[in-house]
């Protein structure tokens, strides 16, 4: 199920750093961490579609490449962004 226009509008005028602001990597991590916990609530129901597993793992490691980016161009940046999202817990 993809994202609707409203949520994905929501998400990145939250995590926005400036006015118009959709390519930074705290809004593209964000967006994909809204998708995969969507996606995870969907594996979980339905065990057997490989499928969305597979897009699932691809959207993880995109996000992890993003955060490492993100960790090694500015870690405050970095640390505030995980603590937003609720990541390495």
């Amino acid at each position: 199920m993809a994202i609707s226009k409203e949520q994905k509008n929501a998400i990145i005028k939250e995590y926005a750093i400036k006015e118009g602001d959709t390519g930074s990597p705290e809004v593209q991590i964000a967006v994909l961490t809204y998708e995969i916990n969507h996606l995870n609530d969907h594996i979980r129901v339905h065990k057997k579609d490989y499928h969305s597993n597979r897009g699932l793992l691809k959207k993880v490691g995109h996000r992890r490449n993003l955060l490492a980016y993100l960790r090694n161009k500015d870690i405050q940046r970095y640390r505030e962004l995980i603590n937003r999202l609720g990541l390495r817990r």
